[in-house]
């Protein structure tokens, strides 16, 4: 990762150190806070500072890894109770090949969605079969950002307040571990495209059911699991969405225009 000049630096900061996900823990309320440590029971989408951030500062997602083997095994520890009844999914023998279609009917449009098992197979293995047992139907999306350098839609809460999951959490896959262990680039910002699929957490291998689909290029530390990628159509409806704008000042909170996934169908 290049250096940046101090002004990039202070827009990447409230990146960099971000809440960002699903805790399983209910005591937990929705926040944007910057403190982001394993143990916390918010949950909330990336953050980021009102300013024109320069992109090209940033470095790009590393390469994906190949799979070691075609299949592998997935542990879903047991975290606090789930918001909604589910099974969780298999353990063993989860393909690391090819691709899942996922088709989502939104009150904003469709969103079509390609999973990818060679990036991240467990989170793969857990999105279709949260979808598979309808867990995402019928809920909302909580949280848009619209900020420079952060622009996503959080989803896959179905108390709608993004401080709940399935009653299972799970660790980080690519891009996190395309990283050594320990090394310092795991923590620097990276360019997440327009149109990745990525996961949201509290922390560290604390993956449940909420996701953040990233409707324009947004600066991240490469600790949020990217499992697929948006089509052109699922786009223009996220874009509709973000043109709506947001409910709350500042650019970060619930959609003005209402976004219910109706039916989420891994195909």
């Amino acid at each position: 990762m290049r250096r940046t000049s101090p002004a990039v630096l202070a827009g990447a900061a409230a990146v960099a150190l971000l809440v960002a996900g699903c805790s399983s823990d209910g005591s937990g309320t929705a926040s944007s806070t910057t403190s982001g440590s394993a143990g916390s029971t918010t949950s909330a989408a990336p953050t980021t500072e009102q300013q024109q951030l320069d992109l090209s500062r940033f470095g790009a997602l590393p390469a994906v890894p190949s799979p070691e083997a075609s299949t592998t095994t997935c542990d879903y520890p047991e975290a606090t109770p789930a918001i909604k009844d589910n099974t969780p999914p298999a353990t063993d023998g989860v393909s690391t090949q090819g691709t899942v279609d996922v088709a989502i009917t939104t009150s904003q449009g469709p969103i079509q969605l390609v999973l990818d098992r060679g990036e991240a197979p467990c989170t793969v293995n857990s999105f279709t079969s949260l979808a598979t047992q309808s867990y995402f139907d019928d809920t909302t999306c909580h949280r848009l950002t619209t900020t420079p350098g952060l622009e996503v839609l959080q989803c896959g809460d179905p108390s709608g307040q993004g401080n709940r999951g399935p009653g299972y959490e799970f660790a980080n896959e690519y891009p996190t571990t395309a990283y050594p262990v320990g090394d310092p680039a795991s923590s620097q910002p990276v360019v997440y495209p327009r149109g990745t699929v990525a996961m949201a957490n509290a922390g560290p291998d604390t993956n449940g059911s909420q996701f953040f689909l990233v409707y324009a290029d947004s600066v991240l530390p490469p600790q949020y699991t990217v499992f697929g990628t948006i089509s052109e159509e699922g786009l223009a409806t996220l874009d509709k969405v973000a043109a709506a704008g947001v409910a709350t000042p500042g650019g970060d909170g619930a959609p003005n225009a209402e976004v219910t996934l109706e039916t989420v169908v891994a195909q």
